[in-house]
């Protein structure tokens, strides 16, 4: 596949894990941490990568990525509204694919399928499970100033964003074209979401 040179991407890893207990970001998936194979996985297809991580002095785990730029919290785990936000002010094209850092099974394809389906929308948000995935979707850099909006409002939660955005809502069967069993959406929340995910990488059942 050939860059997204119109889009950008941007991974949110400033987060605490603390269902987790250790920073999802830094688990090792195949030999390799799961941050390091997203940045691989989408760095082929989206020619600007962004990182947006806690401060230095907050950071679990250091980050030592060349092929993406790290963009820092100003205030520790301030959320993922703040997080998405910085990331958008940065991102370095009007569209950007933005998702959490816990998603090993990320297939470029459908980032850039969402990307392609954002249309005029301010955002393209699939809908799987019956639910929407804000931290695996697409947005326009001008939704920068909206979701600034929303937090000096007081508002926390990502799910919000499809109510105040023009927001193209992606069913799940409009993605299985490029991601058939919808892996890219299997995230690791917990260790035994930890322990599935390598199962079913593995190809075990």
């Amino acid at each position: 596949m050939p860059p997204a040179t119109h889009a950008s991407a941007i991974i949110l890893a400033g987060g605490r894990s603390s269902r987790m207990s250790k920073p999802k970001a830094a688990l090792d998936f195949g030999g390799e941490s799961i941050l390091e194979r997203m940045v691989e996985e989408l760095a082929p297809s989206f020619d600007d990568l962004i990182i947006v991580a806690a401060p230095e002095h907050e950071e679990s785990f250091r980050i030592e990525i060349p092929r993406a730029r790290i963009v820092r919290d100003e205030v520790a785990f301030a959320g993922p509204l703040d997080a998405l936000r910085r990331g958008l002010v940065a991102a370095r094209h009007e569209i950007a694919f933005a998702c959490s850092c816990d998603l090993p099974m990320l297939k470029a394809d459908l980032a850039a399928e969402l990307c392609s389906l954002i249309g005029e929308h301010a955002a393209a948000i699939p809908i799987v499970d019956n639910r929407l995935q804000p931290l695996c979707a697409v947005y326009r850099k001008s939704a920068a100033g909206s979701i600034a909006k929303l937090i000096a409002n007081g508002a926390q939660r990502l799910l919000v964003l499809a109510q105040v955005l023009d927001t193209r809502r992606v069913s799940a069967d409009e993605l299985r074209r490029v991601d058939p069993t919808l892996a890219s959406f299997i995230n690791v929340n917990t260790p035994d979401d930890y322990t599935r995910a390598l199962k079913l990488a593995r190809g075990e059942s």
